[in-house]
């Protein structure tokens, strides 16, 4: 194979990446069935959503108003955004402020409310990220739970213990909110659900080889969508931006609506 046609390959796969990257998002399907969600309480609609890594080329603002429509469309109870908000990519052309990065989730419209974890790209900058996340109506779940109805939920940054006693202290059905899914494998049996990011599920994903990296120390195990363990039930989302290089490849950014229904 000569130099021209590896040079033409190459752009090739890079445009395809890229292409991937900027496509809309895949929206992601799952029920489960909840002992613990009283029958009169009907369908929970939970929205799950992270890593925008907002920079250019990518994922600008106006990429996230688009995504933002297209999350109100599903008319979800409960949206959850699992962190890294702004985008850290030694590749990026352009990067943008916090406040700039999260200004569009303001529109995100959900019943019960907005709540937010922060991400490991966001903690350099936790303070800034929080008052941007509250100025735009998001509640952030820094290692604290809430009640949210039939639904207690729990945010997790990096007191994991703390988390997990805050929310085994209220009722109903109980679902952790993390950046990372590694927490998953200490996760105690009441604890029902756990949402999660951080994998990009693998971001390229290639024949033969698989996932080049997953951000997690548990490697494929806890990679890419749904996870069921000693009845516990994990879901991790593919995320909407990008980390490193503006391209994915066989792992398309998604978000997941997730659906619990009383058994």
């Amino acid at each position: 194979m000569g130099i021209a046609t590896l040079s033409v390959a190459s752009l090739v796969i890079v445009g395809s990446g890229y292409s991937q990257a900027v496509r809309d998002p895949v929206v992601r399907n799952a029920t489960f069935l909840m002992p613990t969600l009283p029958k009169e309480t009907g369908t929970v609609r939970l929205l799950l959503l992270a890593d925008l890594h907002v920079q250019a080329p990518d994922m600008t603002p106006a990429r996230v108003e688009r995504i933002v429509q297209k999350a109100n469309a599903l008319r979800a109870d409960i949206v959850v955004l699992a962190g890294d908000f702004r985008g850290t990519s030694f590749r990026a052309s352009g990067a943008y402020e916090e406040a700039q990065a999260i200004a569009p989730l303001a529109k995100l419209q959900a019943a019960t409310g907005v709540y937010a974890v922060l991400g490991n790209n966001d903690r350099a900058r936790s303070d800034t990220a929080i008052a941007a996340l509250s100025a735009a109506g998001i509640t952030v779940l820094e290692s604290r739970a809430v009640q949210l109805g039939p639904i207690a939920l729990g945010g997790l940054r990096t007191r994991y213990g703390s988390t997990i006693r805050r929310l085994l202290a209220l009722q109903g059905t109980r679902i952790l909110v993390s950046h990372s899914p590694d927490g998953f494998a200490q996760l105690p049996p009441g604890v029902h659900l756990m949402l999660a990011g951080h994998t990009h599920c693998g971001q390229v994903v290639l024949p033969f080889l698989g996932a080049l990296a997953t951000g997690s120390q548990y490697g494929d195990r806890y990679r890419c969508g749904i996870t069921v363990e000693n009845g516990r039930t994990l879901v991790v989302t593919a995320g909407l931006g990008t980390s490193n290089v503006p391209f994915r490849i066989g792992a398309p950014p998604d978000m997941w609506l997730v659906e619990l229904k009383p058994s």
